[in-house]
């Protein structure tokens, strides 16, 4: 069986195309610039050659792209996006339109003289298979799995930062599991309009997992035997702009907590981890200085140093300026695939057939937390 795994990120995407028949560590990789950092090229391109933008496509990350889309504006250039490409920057067009980009139809984009025309995905299939024949591989695939960071699409008046974390409550509180952040094509919430985006532009030939990239690279560290061997870790996953942890214990999840990388210092995040595992983390604590918040569950109180700290990310080298003895996980011999060998486990937790393939090369899950 052969899966292809990308993990979209906002500085990289992580792409592993996993094949049964093929010893894990022969499997092809590629770590390539995240999609949204390619659209920021592309938009300050036409910034700088003085055309009109146009956005087509449907909702993707924003951050490098977004920021660009901004600087176009305020160079004095008109931007044009139609709806769904829109809703990357706010899911309310209102504050889009206010932002000073003008929502039109696809046919208005289509008149627009002389623009220069920039689609929006978060998911490059086509891009990342003429890559591997180029090296002739071939472009058969049994399944496809991709996870990407999901806000989700908040009503008026209800803090995306709320939002999102209520959402991560309510899974948990329904399937104490990792993958329980783990979709089937045909079972993606409405609320997550970023994965529903990504099943859009994914042929409908392929069987597709969309997950969010947090949780599955957390459940990626636990592929390093010296994480997932433990009956007690706090795993944390240092992301460019987000930032995750989960506290383990017993194959339970004890509590998390998740905030924005670029808001917190290395130590307000040792602050916090400590926390954590001390099993009073509050959630005013982390959403109060901008993050998204956290939850400790009842008995969740911990006495004595911490257990083991694992930290995957790219920006995992804030905990080395840190007092905590953190060890980096290194889950097989490759941290920067982490998210897609944490997809590769939420995708066996739902499926079979890709159970028994995956733990012909992976072994068994490593941990309660990562089934179902």
């Amino acid at each position: 069986m052969r899966i292809l795994a990308v993990d979209v990120g906002t500085g990289t995407q992580d792409i592993l195309l996993f094949d049964s028949e093929r010893e894990l560590e022969n499997d092809y990789k590629l770590v390539m610039p995240s999609p949204t950092v390619v659209v920021a090229q592309r938009i300050r391109e036409a910034t700088r050659q003085r055309l009109p933008l146009v956005l087509r496509g449907v909702t993707m990350g924003g951050g490098p792209s977004h920021w660009a889309a901004m600087d176009h504006v305020r160079a004095g250039l008109p931007v044009y996006a139609t709806p769904e490409a829109a809703q990357t920057f706010d899911d309310d067009l209102d504050a889009v339109r206010a932002m000073g980009i003008q929502v039109v139809s696809e046919d208005e984009a289509e008149r627009v003289p002389g623009a220069a025309v920039v689609t929006l995905r978060d998911f490059w299939l086509e891009e990342i298979l003429s890559a591997l024949r180029l090296f002739g591989v071939g472009p058969e695939l049994d399944r496809i799995a991709v996870a990407v960071f999901d806000h989700g699409a908040a009503p008026p008046g209800y803090s995306d930062r709320v939002f999102r974390f209520d959402f991560l409550k309510e899974r948990l509180a329904a399937w104490e599991s990792l993958a329980a952040f783990a979709f089937r094509r045909e079972e993606i919430p409405a609320r997550l309009t970023r994965l529903q985006s990504v099943a859009e532009t994914v042929p409908a030939t392929y069987p597709l997992l969309l997950m969010d990239t947090a949780p599955a690279a957390v459940l990626g560290a636990l592929e390093d035997p010296r994480v997932g061997r433990r009956d007690e870790a706090i795993v944390v996953n240092v992301g460019n702009f987000h930032c995750l942890a989960f506290d383990l214990r017993g194959g339970h999840i004890a509590g998390l907590f998740e905030h924005h990388t670029g808001e917190v210092s290395p130590a307000q995040l040792e602050t916090l981890i400590r926390r954590l595992g001390g099993g009073v983390l509050t959630n005013d604590e982390v959403f109060g200085t901008k993050g998204h918040g956290a939850v400790v569950f009842e008995g969740a109180r911990r006495n004595g140093h911490l257990p083991l700290v694992a930290v995957v990310g790219p920006r995992r080298a804030m905990l080395r300026q840190t007092q905590l003895s953190v060890y980096e996980a290194v889950p097989h011999g490759d941290m920067m695939l982490a998210g897609c060998f944490g997809l590769l486990r939420a995708y066996a937790a739902l499926d079979d057939q890709v159970r028994d393939a995956v733990e012909r090369r992976m072994g068994p899950a490593p941990s309660p937390v990562a089934t179902l």
